[in-house]
């Protein structure tokens, strides 16, 4: 089994939760994205956030939400992808960059618009009530 590691941003408001469509894709996905060799978690995910959302993490504030794991969306049966998630505050203002075409805020009843690991982390926080 091959296994794509990822890292994911989870920002909720209003009990709505952030996500983003790329150019070219129908279906939405938590911001995020690859490490680079030798990055850190941090280091990884702040700079895919910046390269797509324009905004930048506030280290001191980033936590750890948990690690979720399926079927790797667009990809061969058994192509699993791991999306280790995080929260955390952040500075600018919210905006498409880079490969993004579109920022939305979703509800649980979107979650058939995106990913099969974007899926079980929607069933995860609503769960824990964090999304409506």
């Amino acid at each position: 089994m091959h296994i794509i590691d990822k890292l994911a941003w989870i920002e909720i408001q209003d009990g709505k939760i952030l996500s983003t469509r790329s150019k070219g894709r129908t279906k939405y996905y938590f911001p995020g994205g690859k490490r680079e060799a030798g990055e850190s978690d941090f280091e990884a995910l702040s700079r895919e956030i910046n390269e797509e959302l324009s905004i930048s993490l506030i280290e001191d504030s980033t936590r750890f939400l948990g690690v979720f794991q399926a079927q790797a969306d667009s990809h061969p049966d058994g192509v699993q992808v791991q999306m280790t998630c995080y929260t955390g505050a952040y500075t600018g203002t919210i905006a498409a960059s880079s490969e993004i075409e579109e920022v939305v805020w979703l509800t649980y009843q979107d979650k058939h618009l995106t990913s099969p690991v974007d899926h079980i982390i929607f069933d995860w926080l609503k769960e824990r009530e964090l999304i409506r």
